[in-house]
């Protein structure tokens, strides 16, 4: 049997290397520069059933916990950019700290949609209110 491993990180691919060689397993190191991969067998389909100290199984957790990480942090940064974003961030002439000041008076988009030309002008000057108010009545 043997394994193929893209190497990425020089130190994780020869522990998994030295692990898998004292296992048994024939092993070849491919360097890609960009992804370090588990590939899994090349020869057959059988599952590889690891000791739970295996030193080999401790690595492949370590590489699977570490791309989930990174990916559990890129969705969180994601999700966190697209939940701060607010229509009033696409209005030109309105800027962070003109946004702020709406919400924080009005409480929500919904307040600030309904309120009125004198409304917006009393908590912004007169060209950002008129500005917000005809990007919300469509004028």
């Amino acid at each position: 049997m043997r394994v193929l491993v893209v190497e990425d990180e020089a130190a994780i691919a020869r522990q998994l290397s030295s692990a898998l060689t004292d296992a048994g397993y024939a092993v070849d190191t491919a360097a890609d520069g960009e992804k370090a991969e588990f590939l899994g067998q090349t020869e057959r389909y059988d599952p590889i059933v690891l000791d739970r100290r295996s030193p080999v199984l401790k690595v492949i957790q370590q590489i699977r916990d570490e791309s989930h990480r990174f990916a559990i942090t890129f969705h969180r940064a994601r999700r966190t950019k697209r939940h701060l974003t607010s229509e009033l961030s696409g209005i030109a002439g309105v800027g962070p700290r003109t946004r702020q000041r709406l919400l924080s008076h009005f409480g929500s988009l919904a307040k600030v949609r309904e309120a009125s030309l004198e409304q917006l002008g009393e908590v912004v000057n007169r060209r950002q209110a008129e500005v917000v108010w005809k990007h919300f009545k469509g004028e």
